[in-house]
């Protein structure tokens, strides 16, 4: 791939870190009310957007995590910090799984450390992933950029006048597939977490 291309993943792979995390400590210690969480995390979240025009949260989009059990009912009209931290966790997942995969991934913690007296808070369960998370960044870049060499290094035969749009097609596709293999390892875990007494998976 021509230097353009290099120099343009090298932007991309800077940009990761400098996207918008919503730092625990960022999360306001009062409830707010419905259009108060949206411009939370519009505002918080709006680097993360594709396009300019996108909406990270919406109150349709809130309705109907609480309709589907996503996310517990507010009080008083009012949204919590764990609301909050559950909704940043519902953000990163509803693009890769359904609203039921999601639940199945989520109630497990929320039923048991959603405003009770255990030692461990959703607050502290959030710190943590982000802490996690913001460690793993280096590794995700080196690999996407391992990915990046491996499809320059390709068609070595080829002298095509269209060889870069080929590696670059070869980089987006090795990409998709680390998506591909991530996603199906999701699937099964998602899958081997056992249901709730009250509930059967459909």
């Amino acid at each position: 791939m021509n230097n353009n291309n290099q120099e343009f993943v090298n932007t991309l792979l800077k940009r990761l870190v400098k996207l918008n995390y919503i730092k625990p400590g960022d999360v306001p210690n009062i409830d707010l009310y419905m259009d108060q969480v949206t411009s939370f995390m519009n505002d918080h979240l709006q680097n993360s957007r594709r396009f300019e025009d996108d909406k990270i949260l919406t109150k349709t989009m809130i309705n109907n995590y609480a309709k589907n059990k996503l996310l517990p009912p507010p009080i008083k009209k009012r949204y919590s910090k764990e609301h909050l931290f559950v909704l940043v966790f519902i953000y990163y997942m509803k693009g890769f799984f359904s609203l039921s995969d999601i639940q199945t991934i989520l109630k497990p913690v929320t039923d048991r450390f959603a405003e009770s007296d255990e030692s461990l808070s959703i607050e502290d369960i959030y710190a943590e992933v982000h802490r996690l998370g913001s460690e793993h960044i280096s590794d995700i870049s080196r690999d996407i950029m391992n990915s990046f060499h491996t499809a320059a290094n390709s068609l070595e035969g080829y002298d095509g006048e269209d060889r870069d749009t080929l590696q670059l097609f070869n980089f987006i596709c090795l990409l998709c597939f680390d998506i591909y293999l991530r996603k199906q390892v999701i699937e099964r875990l998602i899958d081997s977490i056992p249901d709730p007494p009250d509930s059967k998976k459909k």
